[in-house]
C-alpha cells in the first residue's frame, strides 16, 4: 500500500526533521525527488541524499529560499527537465520566532510570513500549471496544532501563518479538484527535529521531552510519524480525500483542549 512509485515528489524544508524523513519515506516507496534545502540553516543535506540513494531511489538537490519565486519556479523546471514530470509538491519549509507581541513589528511579521505562509503558496501556485496539463496533483503542507488549533503564546506570526495554511487548502481545494488534483495538509503536533529542539525560539530539549508526559500516547513524536501520514496522503489510496488537515499529534488536542 502507499506506493509512490513512477512519482516525482518535490520536498521543500529536505534538509533536517519532518522534510527529510519524508525524503527517505517517498524514496522507499518508489519516487524520484527534488530536495530544497535552504543552505544557511545549516543542515546537511547530504545524509539525506546518502539515506535517498541507499533506498535504491533518485533525488536531485536545489539550494532553494521560499521568499524567492524564481527559486521556487526553478524546483518545478528542475522536476520536469529531470524527471518529465511532478505528481506531488511537498510545501513543508517554515521557520519558527518566539517574540512578545507588543514587540512584534511589521518586518518581523512579514519575515515570517514570507517563509510559512507565501511559501507555501509559491510552491502551489508553481507546480499547478504542470499538474493541471497531467490532470494530476497532490499539494501537500506541513501546517500545525499552533494556531490552528491551540494557542501558542509569543508566537502570533506562526500562528497566523499556520492557520493561513489551512485556508489555502479549503479554497484551493474546492478549485482545482475537477483538475485531478487534491489539496491537503498535515498539522503536526510536538515533533522532536531540530526547530522544537531551539530552546531560543522554540520549547528546547526539556519542553519536547515534557510533552510526552502529558499525551495520551506517552511518547515525543518523531519525524516519521508526520513522513507516514504524509506518504499516505501522496498515495493513490488518499485519492478521495482532499480539502483537509490531518492531525498528528499523539492525542496532544485531547488533553489540553478546553
Amino acid at each position: 500500500m502507499f506506493e509512490l512509485t513512477g512519482r516525482v515528489a518535490i520536498i521543500t524544508g529536505a534538509a533536517s526533521g519532518i522534510g527529510a524523513e519524508t525524503a527517505r519515506r517517498f524514496a522507499e516507496g518508489g519516487a524520484s525527488l527534488v530536495l530544497a534545502a535552504y543552505e544557511p540553516d545549516g543542515h546537511d543535506v547530504a545524509g539525506v541524499l546518502a539515506d535517498v540513494e541507499a533506498a535504491g531511489g533518485r533525488a536531485i538537490v536545489r539550494p532553494t529560499d521560499v521568499r524567492s519565486t524564481a527559486d521556487v519556479e526553478a524546483l518545478v523546471q528542475i522536476a520536469v527537465d529531470e524527471f518529465g514530470r511532478l505528481d506531488i509538491a511537498i510545501a513543508n519549509a517554515a521557520i519558527a520566532r518566539r517574540v512578545p507581541s507588543e514587540e512584534l513589528d511589521d518586518d518581523t511579521w512579514r519575515d515570517l510570513l514570507e517563509v510559512d505562509l507565501l511559501g507555501v503558496w509559491r510552491l502551489f501556485r508553481a507546480a499547478l500549471p504542470v499538474m493541471r496539463a497531467a490532470g494530476y496533483g497532490r499539494l501537500l503542507a506541513t501546517s500545525s496544532t499552533a494556531g490552528p488549533y491551540e494557542a501558542w503564546p509569543e508566537h502570533i506570526h506562526y500562528s497566523a501563518a499556520k492557520s493561513g495554511i489551512l485556508g489555502i487548502v479549503r479554497s484551493l481545494a474546492g478549485e482545482v479538484g475537477p483538475d485531478g488534483i487534491t489539496v491537503n495538509a498535515i498539522a503536526p503536533g510536538i515533533i522532536e527535529t531540530p526547530q522544537t529542539l531551539d530552546g531560543v525560539n522554540s520549547l528546547g530539549s526539556t519542553g519536547v521531552q515534557n510533552t510526552a508526559l502529558r499525551q495520551p500516547v506517552r511518547r515525543v513524536g518523531r519525524p516519521a510519524d508526520i513522513a507516514a501520514a504524509y506518504r499516505y496522503l501522496a498515495s493513490e489510496e488518499a485519492s478521495f480525500v482532499t480539502g483537509q488537515c490531518l492531525v498528528v499529534d499523539g492525542g496532544r488536542l485531547l488533553v489540553t483542549a478546553g
